[in-house]
């Protein structure tokens, strides 16, 4: 395995590139849109020189991971041994572009979604080989369907491997761990501002004192208040409606509002 190639070059997208490239991957970032691919290049290479500057990583590391990086927006380009999708959580849009990704590799590459909630069975179902398709959410949790292959739940282990990440591997499911588990991270904060019992920097500032890196709402606004409050609708959906996952209301009025977090410039905070 030495070719990924990233499909989206949003803040996933960009992240995931990254870190492939700084793994000695050669990374192919693939988006229709230039304009994504230049912001995507460009906050690469800011991340990249914060590294440095912090001593974190060597120049020489800096020119190593920039030259192990290409974008395109021709999906002809996107030959690789592993193609992970960080695009829109939409199943059909996912489908689509797996089965133009199928056309130009061959049946060998691996077909991995970083979706944090969509089932990874019921986007296998509809690709051919079935087998090579997988679960890869932020490199933490794979998911394998009852077609995924041994080898291909192996390869990608390996990888994480090498990115320095511990992975899981878990049956496919509602909100598979992550997701399952973060639900009441969110819905649980939300309620004690819906019900005027704290504020939102207060149950930032505890959460992040007992030891969490960020708070429930900061977290919200990198993730993006249209992303988590579609993983919520997923997953409620999923597991029957119980009450204790029903999305919040707090969050579904942010969205009307377009105040998806830091990529609009507002969301449970504002940014310049």
């Amino acid at each position: 395995m030495t070719t990924i190639c990233i499909c989206g070059a949003g803040t996933m997208g960009s992240g995931i590139s990254q870190v492939a490239a700084q793994s000695g991957f050669k990374a192919i970032q693939f988006d229709v849109s230039d304009a994504m691919l230049e912001k995507s290049k460009a906050s690469i290479e800011i991340s990249l020189q914060m590294l440095v500057d912090k001593n974190k990583i060597s120049t020489e590391q800096q020119a190593s991971t920039l030259n192990n990086l290409v974008f395109t927006s021709n999906i002809n380009n996107c030959i690789a041994d592993i193609v992970i999708e960080a695009i829109v959580e939409k199943k059909d849009i996912k489908v689509n572009l797996f089965n133009q990704l199928a056309q130009v590799n061959n049946k060998a590459t691996i077909l991995a979604t970083n979706t944090s909630s969509i089932s990874i069975l019921e986007i296998a179902k509809e690709i051919s080989h079935p087998e090579r398709v997988i679960g890869m959410h932020f490199f933490i949790e794979v998911i394998k369907t009852e077609h995924t292959s041994n080898k291909v739940v192996e390869s990608i282990l390996q990888v994480c491997k090498q990115m320095n990440k511990v992975a899981v591997v878990c049956k496919d499911s509602p909100g598979f761990i992550v997701n399952r588990v973060a639900r009441h991270y969110y819905l649980e904060a939300m309620k004690l501002i819906e019900l005027n019992l704290a504020t939102i920097e207060t149950v930032d500032a505890v959460m992040e004192n007992a030891g969490f890196k960020m708070g429930p709402f900061k977290l919200m606004d990198l993730i993006g208040m249209d992303i988590n409050f579609g993983v919520s609708n997923i997953v409620y959906e999923a597991m029957g409606k119980p009450q204790r996952l029903k999305p919040s209301i707090v969050q579904q009025q942010k969205v009307l509002a377009n105040e998806l977090g830091k990529k609009t410039g507002k969301g449970f905070y504002t940014y310049n």
